[in-house]
């Protein structure tokens, strides 16, 4: 496994109606790389956003999807989520900042 540094675990947020609602709880749903461990993630989190403390991380791998154009097969990339539950007494993430 490459050595990942903090900076190059969490790719983008998600912002989908689903993951906006979830806000409300203090969740946030971010795209990770496929070989970061929770560990890395609650890290990373932690690191970039001043102020929080991450509770509990949740992941989940999503295979590629099967694609064609005209007689030719492939497949999109793999990808994997990460759901990152705060503690109450953390700050709130500001993820609208660097978009």
């Amino acid at each position: 496994m490459a050595d990942i540094k903090y900076y190059d675990v969490i790719l983008k947020p998600v912002v989908t109606e689903k993951s906006m609602n979830a806000m409300a709880e203090k969740k946030y749903t971010f795209l990770v790389h496929p070989s970061a461990t929770k560990s890395q993630i609650k890290e990373a989190v932690e690191k970039m956003f001043e102020g929080t403390k991450v509770a509990k991380v949740n992941t989940m791998n999503n295979d590629g999807k099967t694609k064609r154009r005209g007689m030719t097969f492939g497949k999109t990339a793999k990808t994997k989520k990460a759901i990152v539950q705060l503690t109450e007494e953390s700050a709130d993430i500001e993820i609208f900042e660097g978009l």
